[in-house]
C-alpha cells in the first residue's frame, strides 16, 4: 500500500506549525491588486492586504490555482510513489476543485482523490486534520476519502463579520444595506450551507452581542456536537478569539480547541475583526 500525501490549498487557514510538522503541501490561491498578482500566504499576507485596501479603497480579486499548478505539485509526489488526498475550497465558491480534478485526470486512476470540502477556511482545515488522523491508522486512500466525504455534511461553520464594509466593497451587499448597517451597527453572522455562504443572522448593537450570538450557535448544538475538535479562526481579533476559546473550555467538554488565523482570501471578503467557529456534528 502506498503512503498517502495530504495536500490542501491556502484557504484552509491551517497554522504554519501544523503544516510543517505534518509536512502538508499548500497550493496557494492568487490575490490581485491592479496589475500585480500575489500568491496567498507566500507573496501576500493579510496585514499587507489590509494596508493596500486602505490605500486603494478597493478590494483585490482572488483566483484559483491553475490545473498546471496542481499538476506540478501532484506529479512530484506521484513520482515518489505516493498516493494523494487533496482537500480544497468549496466548488460553489471557486474553480479550485475543478482545476484540481483536471490535473488529477492526467494521472493513473485511483492514485489521487480530490475532495470538495463544500466549505472554506477552518472548515477545510478541520477536514484536513481529520484526514491526518485517518492516514495515521494506515487505511488505504479510498477508505480515507470515503470517511472524509461522509464527514463533510457534518461540518458546521459560522462566521461573525464585524462590519458590512468589505462585503459591500466585494459586491456582497447593497450600498443601502451597508449604509443602514453602519448606522444601526448591524453585524452579520454567516453560515456555510451546502458549500455556499448564506446570511444566518443580523446582530444589532455592540460587538459583545455578536460574540454572545456566536456562542449561542454552538451551544444550541451541544447535544449533537462531536467533542473531538473545535476550531476558532480569526482575522486580527485574537482577544475575541481567546475569549471564545476560554468560554468554550469552561462550558463544553471538548477534547481540543484550536485557534487559527484567516488568510488573504477570507480576509479580502470579510475584513478585519471577523471570527469563526467550526465544529462537526456526531
Amino acid at each position: 500500500m502506498n503512503l498517502i500525501k495530504i495536500i490542501t490549498d491556502s484557504t484552509s487557514d491551517l497554522p504554519l506549525s501544523l503544516l510543517e510538522k505534518e509536512k502538508i503541501p499548500v497550493i496557494p490561491l492568487y490575490i490581485s491588486f491592479d496589475d500585480h498578482t500575489y500568491r496567498d500566504g507566500i507573496d501576500m499576507t493579510p496585514a499587507v492586504l489590509y494596508d493596500k485596501v486602505k490605500a486603494t479603497k478597493a478590494l483585490p480579486k482572488t483566483a484559483a490555482p491553475s490545473p498546471v499548478d496542481f499538476r506540478n505539485v501532484f506529479e512530484s509526489y506521484i513520482d515518489q510513489g505516493m498516493d494523494i488526498l487533496y482537500i480544497g475550497l468549496s466548488s460553489k465558491l471557486s474553480s479550485t476543485i475543478q482545476n484540481a480534478r483536471i490535473a488529477a485526470s492526467e494521472f493513473p486512476e485511483g492514485r489521487i482523490e480530490v475532495i470538495d470540502s463544500l466549505n472554506l477556511s477552518a472548515g477545510i482545515g478541520l477536514l484536513v486534520i481529520e484526514a491526518l488522523d485517518l492516514v495515521k491508522t494506515e487505511k488505504p486512500l479510498h477508505e480515507v476519502a470515503t470517511e472524509i466525504r461522509h464527514l463533510i455534511p457534518k461540518v458546521t461553520t459560522y462566521f461573525a463579520v464585524d462590519s458590512l464594509d468589505y462585503l459591500h466593497k466585494g459586491g456582497r451587499c447593497s450600498a443601502a444595506s451597508n449604509f443602514f448597517g453602519s448606522i444601526l451597527k448591524i453585524r452579520p453572522i454567516l453560515k456555510v450551507d451546502g458549500g455556499k455562504i448564506l446570511l444566518d443572522q443580523k446582530v444589532r448593537g455592540k460587538r459583545e452581542r455578536l460574540i454572545k450570538a456566536m456562542l449561542d450557535r454552538i451551544y444550541a448544538d451541544q447535544e449533537k456536537l462531536n467533542p473531538k475538535r473545535v476550531i476558532i479562526n480569526h482575522s486580527f481579533c485574537p482577544k475575541d478569539a481567546g475569549y471564545l476559546k476560554s468560554e468554550l473550555e469552561k462550558t463544553l467538554d471538548i477534547e481540543e480547541i484550536l485557534m487559527t488565523t484567516a488568510g488573504c482570501v477570507i480576509s479580502s471578503h470579510c475584513g478585519p475583526g471577523t471570527f469563526s467557529i467550526v465544529y462537526s456534528l456526531k
